[in-house]
């Protein structure tokens, strides 16, 4: 395999944990909140996206339709129940509900399907193959990377130029300024949940397209490491949560193909020391200072 080769899926893996990220990086800019149930509800998303797929023999877009619609409902409730009573406690106590929803719905799962792998079938496997330079490509990999950067753009018009999306900078920037202006929080707060779970379901159903099997703790590495990409471009930061994703997934792929796929999760988790060691606030974030 070549770089170009390496590089390329470097990206697919990368746009997938950048639209992960974006949900754990807008949830932090509007309540501060690490949701580290966030990889868990793209493995719901994925079990979703495999029920309509085979039980009701939907088509791939309809199917995609479906499961965003269906974990942003996801994400809402568990902000409304889970997190929403516990904005205006210690850090560690949110930290620890999050925790205890990932385990929620790992065990939800488990209870209602099975803890064993399940195949995830291929509705591609008829897809044409581009060749770029004498390099073939796959569709899913040309879509993946397409689709990321297109919902990354539609996302930065909502946040910039939509009501709703002026009223999400607004929270993020002071809560209470926000509320004297009439903005309606908790709203806004869940419709942030619900943009963040809709997109990790989406990168759930692009996942599962390139590794087709599911199970339980799927979403628990890719989350980590989507958590990384948001911390790389600067946690809260929107455009520094898909850079961040695409130079992980770059970094990862280019450690398989040329050292070890073994080494890659390192590699991965060591990118996020040195950003904590040298960088604390990300490529994009500025160091802010508060007064004690």
């Amino acid at each position: 395999m070549t770089f170009l080769t390496y590089f390329l899926n470097g990206l697919q893996a990368g746009s997938i944990y950048a639209l992960i990220a974006l949900g754990y990086t807008m949830v932090y800019g509007i309540v501060k909140l690490i949701n580290f149930a966030h990889g868990d509800v793209m493995m719901v998303g994925a079990y979703v996206a495999l029920f309509s797929l085979t039980k009701f023999n939907l088509p791939l877009w309809a199917t995609v339709l479906v499961t965003m619609l269906f974990t942003a409902v996801l994400g809402v409730v568990i902000e409304r129940f889970a997190y929403k009573p516990l904005r205006k406690s210690a850090r560690i106590s949110a930290l620890i509900t999050a925790i205890g929803v990932s385990l929620l719905l790992q065990n939800l799962v488990m209870l209602i399907f099975s803890p064993n792998p399940i195949p995830f079938p291929d509705p591609l496997k008829a897809a044409p193959v581009f060749e770029i330079g004498g390099l073939k490509v796959s569709t899913l990999t040309v879509g993946t990377i397409v689709a990321a950067f297109i919902l990354m753009a539609i996302l930065t018009l909502f946040i910039t130029k939509t009501r709703m999306g002026k009223a999400m900078r607004a929270v993020s920037e002071d809560t209470g300024a926000a509320i004297l202006m009439g903005i309606n929080v908790n709203t806004t707060i869940s419709v942030t949940f619900a943009i963040g779970s809709a997109l990790a379901s989406f990168a759930a159903i692009l996942y599962v397209l390139a590794y087709p099997q599911i199970q339980p703790y799927m979403g628990s590495m890719p989350g980590l490491k989507a958590f990384v990409a948001a911390v790389l471009g600067g946690i809260g930061i929107i455009p520094g949560a898909m850079v961040g994703g695409m130079v992980l997934g770059i970094a990862e792929s280019l450690t398989k193909g040329y050292i070890s796929s073994q080494f890659s999760d390192a590699v991965v988790f060591g990118i996020l020391i040195l950003v904590l060691l040298f960088k604390p606030s990300g490529l994009f974030g500025r160091n802010i200072r508060e007064k004690v």
